[in-house]
């Protein structure tokens, strides 16, 4: 039933844009109730998000061999999802209902953006293992130099986002990530922040 309305979703995006997509449509395509849908997102706006851009479970960090490696391959994933046209279409319409909608933005930071910090977690893990840094930082501000860039790119800046960018992306986040750590990591106790 899952696949059902996540696949009738995106066929819906793709015909109506996300503005005129309803969960009746939705429901009625599928063959489902609108109450299955409502169990399973709290809004049009949940069900169309993980429809098009982010289920809940993300394959495991890559590990390549290097932080470096492991952040290209996870930007390339993000981006592949984030800048489809129906991700686009959905990406200010769920930062709106966001910003008005507190129990909303509860479940979104407690599912979705858990679930990314948790992989950003996984490659720093990984990343001190290997020696690269000093010690590990907050996943949260990993998150935020890697993808919030991306997603600034994507939805407000309209750039053209190429791989040569998300390299780039991934070398600046590289970059931060390891100053972080080594700021973090070789700072007198009183000093650390964010670890």
């Amino acid at each position: 039933m899952d696949h059902k309305i996540l696949e009738t979703t995106r066929e819906l995006i793709d015909e109506v844009g996300y503005s005129a997509l309803t969960v009746d449509q939705v429901a009625t395509r599928a063959g489902v109730g609108k109450a299955a849908i409502y169990r399973r997102y709290a809004s049009k706006a949940e069900m169309a998000f993980v429809a098009t851009v982010h289920e809940q479970q993300l394959p495991p960090p890559a590990d390549t061999g290097s932080l470096h490696g492991d952040l290209l391959a996870l930007v390339r994933t993000f981006h592949a999802r984030m800048a489809t046209p129906a991700a686009r279409q959905l990406a200010p319409a769920l930062i709106s209902e966001l910003a008005g909608n507190p129990e909303l933005d509860t479940r979104f930071q407690d599912t979705f953006l858990a679930t990314e910090q948790a992989a950003f977690a996984g490659i720093i893990e990984q990343a001190v293992a290997r020696g690269e840094l000093a010690g590990p930082v907050d996943p949260a501000m990993a998150h935020l130099l890697l993808l919030g860039s991306l997603a600034s790119a994507l939805y407000l800046l309209s750039l053209p986002v190429d791989d040569t960018m998300l390299t780039d992306l991934a070398t600046a986040a590289t970059a931060g990530i390891t100053a972080l750590a080594t700021r973090h990591h070789s700072a007198p106790d009183g000093d650390r922040h964010g670890c």
